[in-house]
């Protein structure tokens, strides 16, 4: 089974806000390929179906941010499960200018809590990613403190630049999970443009 797991917060108060694009791109690949209806399981919501002919799952976990890798421990414990090959993250990142994303098989955290918590459970560095940028062009919109920007809404513009990207993130995503990280790194990194 593959699993793409999207951080983000829980709560209204976050659903709109940057941390959580991980979180959009979920809510659209449910819709996209018809999944099941999220549902509670363990510390995470969880939607399943098919790509293709893979069985996959999409995660969101119901802890903040820093405790996001607590919903994969249940996959840890499955004996042909493998983070390297069957897991996908969807993640935002404040150093890629608003609109790009970078896929790629591993990598350090960047200091985003979500993927420390995952290292963390994970005891690895070695797992795919998507990354989703959330720097904005003005870096006046950028002023106060990191958690501040983050944990703020997008301005009109800048959530239409992200929703313009669902469709090739779709995209992307599906190949990954039908061919694996490096196919969707080559037909896509290439691919991203930013607003």
């Amino acid at each position: 089974m593959k699993v793409i797991l999207g951080l983000g917060n829980p709560g209204r108060e976050y659903a709109l806000t940057r941390h959580n694009v991980g979180w959009w791109v979920l809510d659209h690949l449910a819709s996209e390929w018809d999944f099941s209806a999220w549902k509670h399981d363990g510390d995470a919501l969880v939607a399943s179906g098919l790509v293709g002919p893979v069985k996959t799952r999409l995660v969101k976990p119901q802890t903040y941010m820093n405790l996001s890798g607590a919903a994969l421990r249940p996959y840890l414990r499955r004996p042909s499960w493998e983070p390297a090959s069957d897991l996908l993250v969807v993640v935002d990142d404040v150093a890629l200018p608003l609109g790009r994303f970078r896929i790629r098989p591993s990598g350090s955290s960047g200091g985003h809590n979500g993927l420390k918590s995952i290292e963390g459970v994970l005891q690895s560095r070695d797992y795919p990613r998507l990354r989703i940028g959330i720097e904005p062009a003005d870096e006046r919109r950028r002023s106060g403190s990191l958690s501040d920007f983050v944990l703020g809404t997008f301005g009109v513009e800048e959530r239409a630049c992200i929703l313009e990207r669902l469709p090739i993130l779709t995209d992307a995503i599906a190949l990954a999970v039908r061919e694996g990280i490096g196919a969707a790194m080559n037909a896509f990194n290439a691919r991203d443009e930013p607003c």
